[in-house]
C-alpha cells in the first residue's frame, strides 16, 4: 500500500517547538523532492519548505525561513520538519508531500500542483 504518513503534531505555546515525521511506504518509485505544506481554517493550503534527493536544494516560505528546518534520511524513506520559535499563525494542518520530478525550478518547488502524493496530514496548534 503506497503511503505517506505524518506524526508529531501537537499543542504547543507560542516560542515552542515541534518535530514532525513522514514516513513513506509502498512507492514503486522515489520521490525526487519533498515538501511540507499548511492549511490553517478558512485558507488555502501553502508551501511550507522543500527538499531535493540527496538533501542538495532546500526551499522554505518567507514566513518560516530562520525557524524551520526541512531534512530527510533517505534510508528510513523519513522526511521531518524541524519547527523553532513557534507562532500563534503557524496553527493549521500540516501535509507532507512527495513528487517523482528530479528537478523543479524555484517557483515549482512550493507548489502543491508540483507534488502527486500525499499524506492526511497532522494539526499543529500554537497557543499565545
Amino acid at each position: 500500500q503506497v503511503q505517506l504518513v505524518e506524526s508529531g503534531g501537537g499543542s504547543v505555546q507560542a516560542g515552542g517547538s515541534l518535530r514532525l515525521s513522514c514516513v513513506a511506504s509502498g512507492f514503486p518509485y522515489k520521490m525526487h523532492y519533498m515538501a511540507w505544506f499548511r492549511q490553517a481554517p478558512g485558507k488555502e493550503r501553502e508551501g511550507v519548505a522543500a527538499i531535493s534527493d540527496s538533501s542538495t536544494i532546500t526551499a522554505y516560505a518567507d514566513s518560516v525561513k530562520g525557524r524551520f528546518t526541512i531534512s530527510r534520511d533517505d534510508a528510513k524513506n523519513t522526511l521531518y520538519l524541524q519547527m523553532n520559535s513557534l507562532k500563534p499563525e503557524d496553527t493549521a494542518m500540516y501535509y507532507c508531500a512527495g513528487g517523482p520530478q528530479f528537478s523543479l525550478t524555484a517557483i515549482q518547488r512550493l507548489r502543491d500542483i508540483s507534488y502527486n502524493q500525499w499524506g492526511q496530514g497532522t494539526q499543529v496548534t500554537v497557543s499565545s
